[in-house]
C-alpha cells in the first residue's frame, strides 16, 4: 500500500488547513490510521489516531480541541482538519497505517508511513 498526503501549507497563526492522505494498492479499512508530524531537530510525534471503524479517536493533548482526525473507509482515505493553528504546529506531517484495527498512539504500531506534507504556521 502506498500513502500520499496533501493538503499542507503556509499559514497565519489563527488559520485552519485540511490534510488528506490517500492508501492506493490495497484496502486499508480493516487497520487503523494516524497522524504523525515531526519539526527540525525533534523526534516525530503523535497527533492523532483513529480506528478501523472510525468510532475510536485519540488526540495528543497539545493539538486537542483544535484538531479533528476522521475517515473515510469507503475512499480508503484519511484527514485531519486543523483550526487554530500556532506556530508551534509547524512540522512536516505524515500519515500512517497501524497493523492493528484499534487506534494507537505508538509509532512503532505503524507499519506504513507516507512522504509527508509540510505545514508551515508564521505568527
Amino acid at each position: 500500500v502506498e500513502l500520499a498526503e496533501s493538503g499542507g501549507g503556509l499559514v497565519q497563526a489563527g488559520a485552519s488547513l485540511r490534510l488528506s492522505c490517500t492508501a492506493s494498492g490495497r484496502t486499508v479499512s480493516n487497520f487503523g490510521m494516524g497522524w504523525f508530524r515531526q519539526s527540525p531537530g525533534n523526534e516525530r510525534e503523535f497527533v492523532a489516531a483513529v480506528s478501523s471503524t472510525g468510532t475510536q479517536i485519540y488526540y495528543a493533548d497539545s493539538v486537542k480541541g483544535r484538531f479533528t482526525a476522521s475517515r473515510d473507509r469507503r475512499m480508503n482515505a484519511l484527514y485531519l482538519q486543523m483550526a487554530s493553528l500556532r506556530p508551534e504546529d509547524t512540522a512536516v506531517y505524515y500519515c500512517a497505517v497501524s497493523e492493528f484495527a484499534g487506534a494507537t498512539v505508538t509509532a512503532q504500531n505503524y507499519n506504513t508511513w507516507g512522504q509527508g506534507t509540510q505545514v508551515t504556521v508564521s505568527s
